[in-house]
């Protein structure tokens, strides 16, 4: 480890990284649009992505699975990168699984994680993930350092995952691995609270209504939670994340409630602190996160912020192929970071 303070001038110093503006698909203009069909239009080859598996053991005894993909061209010394879903994903989200196969293309070897009780990982855990696991992306980290120890390391954190990355990367500046080049937080929900209560008035409660739903399921799903899960919830389920982090998520991990939880775990309290280079990547009608919530942030030097004038939340999807190879202009972007160069001087 190093000490990143007495690194300012080379850990803060901008990427030269220049966006290519984005035009949506001209039948997908609204953020509720394009959220939607992202979730629906897959646009994965999955082809190569079978990889190899490893567990990664917590220190509080959980497990989690994450999913390693080598090209055959990687060397020791070439880029890792590291990727970490979003609310309700898993390391096969489309998001996930199209952005790795681009990289490895690129030879960059990938670390998909799949969080507490997600995807391959569930029954490892007996506590549920949440948006201040940073302590879990630290233990992924480390883990892949011990794998890859002369790679420089990337991390990339869509919405959920974002906010663990932004927190983890501001409350742990000073000691982070000194192969740790680049971040990129895709559409992160900084302001937990902000955005949460936002969820309640988009389209009647829909967004509240499904995630809450999935979490309910999910919970439902996994035997370690149920000596948490209150009574009735087999047959009611709650009708709000609210209403699902103040009975589980908060409870079950410690924090005294929903409120307290937000507050201590959005990144927002420590984005000021970040000095790796990073992008956060969002849109100005994503229907989960409001802009607000990142354009008001005075943010330091390390962090740049874009805000796409459409693409809603992890949707992005463009005209089609124009300058980049195809439709999904957010895999271009984090691309784009992740193998821009750092200026020398």
């Amino acid at each position: 480890m190093i000490d990143l303070a007495q690194q300012l001038p080379n850990t803060t110093r901008p990427i030269s990284w220049e966006v290519v503006p984005f035009e949506p698909h001209p039948l997908l203009r609204n953020g509720h649009l394009q959220t939607l069909a992202a979730a629906w239009l897959t646009g994965t080859n999955t082809e190569g992505l079978s990889g190899s598996q490893h567990i990664v053991r917590l220190s509080d005894g959980d497990q989690l699975a994450i999913h390693d993909n080598e090209p055959e061209s990687w060397t020791p010394t070439d880029p890792v990168t590291v990727l970490l879903h979003g609310l309700c994903g898993s390391s096969t989200s489309n998001y996930m699984c199209r952005i790795a196969g681009k990289l490895n293309d690129r030879g960059q070897r990938t670390f998909r994680i799949n969080l507490r009780g997600c995807g391959d990982g569930q029954g490892m855990a007996r506590r549920p993930y949440h948006a201040g696991r940073s302590d879990d992306l630290a233990a992924v980290v480390e883990s892949v350092r011990s794998l890859c120890p002369q790679a420089p390391i990337s991390v990339v954190g869509f919405s959920l995952g974002g906010n663990i990355l932004l927190k983890w990367l501001g409350e742990a500046a000073t000691s982070l691995p000194d192969n740790l080049t680049r971040a990129v937080a895709v559409n992160p929900p900084a302001d937990l609270q902000v955005c949460t209560n936002s969820l309640a008035t988009l389209w009647g409660g829909f967004y509240d209504r499904h995630f809450a739903k999935l979490l309910h399921q999910h919970a439902l799903e996994t035997p370690h939670w149920h000596g948490y899960l209150p009574e009735d919830w087999s047959s009611r389920r709650p009708k709000r994340v609210l209403e699902f982090d103040e009975k589980l998520t908060a409870p079950v991990a410690g924090f005294a409630s929903a409120s307290d939880y937000y507050h201590q775990c959005s990144a927002t309290r420590v984005i000021g602190d970040i000095r790796v280079p990073t992008l956060i990547l969002t849109s100005r009608n994503d229907p989960l996160v409001p802009v607000s919530v990142l354009e008001t942030l005075p943010l330091p030097e390390s962090v740049q912020l874009h805000v796409a004038p459409s693409g809603g939340h992890l949707g992005y999807i463009g005209r089609g192929r124009g300058v980049d190879p195809d439709r999904y202009w957010m895999d271009w972007r984090v691309i784009d970071w992740l193998t821009s160069e750092t200026p020398t001087s």
